[in-house]
């Protein structure tokens, strides 16, 4: 698998003359005596899809979640198109989850009493878009994803990868700088897993969405443009 630091990510604007549109640099983040992250620096190119890789306890899920707000660190500095969100309070960086960023994590979270396209159009409607122009939205994405005649359909009533198809449905609606992804074929088969990532990568990129996604599957790293492998919090050189 490739790994890269900070100076060889492809995405970086040494390679294509534009500065990345996510970076952590010296990012530390400690849970009582164990340091999770150690020191991480990672750049993503906007359009760019990472695999984050490594055993158990690496950090790679706790790197994504203080890439996408989720965690503090406790040292270091995440910026979004070279700003720094690190030191935004709960109230910003919630807004920036909700329009700057999508999700999409391993039981899809999807809401049981919503249907398909309302789940889809839930980014939007909190963000104080309107129902007809989210519910347009999200129903766009449903078609492009295969759902096409399912929009009514409730979680309960969808197949593991539809539901899954309609998480990637709903991190995309609002058209976000980055898609994060938690092991998102984690629950289901290997088909249906590498149907679901090809569904995530082709819809990014007609936004130019980056993905960063934690993974492991070997299939699934393998088949990502970029893998970045961790172990004891730090980037594997």
């Amino acid at each position: 698998m490739r790994s890269h630091t900070q100076t060889q990510l492809p995405g970086s604007s040494a390679v294509h003359g534009t500065p990345p549109v996510l970076v952590g640099r010296g990012l530390i983040k400690t849970y009582d005596t164990q340091r999770a992250l150690d020191g991480v620096n990672i750049e993503i190119g906007a359009g760019d899809a990472v695999a984050i890789v490594g055993p158990s306890g690496s950090g790679k899920s706790t790197l994504l979640h203080v890439l996408a707000g989720i965690l503090p660190s406790d040292a270091g500095e995440v910026l979004l198109a070279g700003r720094r969100i690190d030191q935004l309070g709960e109230g910003p960086r919630s807004e920036l989850r909700r329009t700057q960023f999508g999700f999409v994590f391993q039981s899809g979270m999807l809401v049981a009493e919503l249907t398909a396209q309302e789940n889809a159009a839930l980014p939007l409607l909190l963000g104080g878009a309107s129902r007809s122009s989210a519910m347009a939205a999200a129903l766009e994405w449903l078609d492009k994803l295969g759902l096409a005649g399912k929009e009514k359909r409730l979680p309960g009533q969808l197949s593991g990868g539809e539901a899954q198809r309609v998480a990637i449905a709903r991190a995309l609606a609002h058209r976000p700088s980055v898609i994060f992804a938690d092991e998102p074929t984690g629950a289901l088969d290997t088909r249906t897993g590498a149907e679901t990532m090809r569904a995530l990568l082709d819809a990014a990129a007609e936004t130019n969405a980056a993905v960063v996604v934690v993974t492991h599957d070997t299939d699934i790293a393998e088949s990502m443009p970029r893998t970045v492998s961790m172990r004891d919090g730090r980037v594997q050189l």
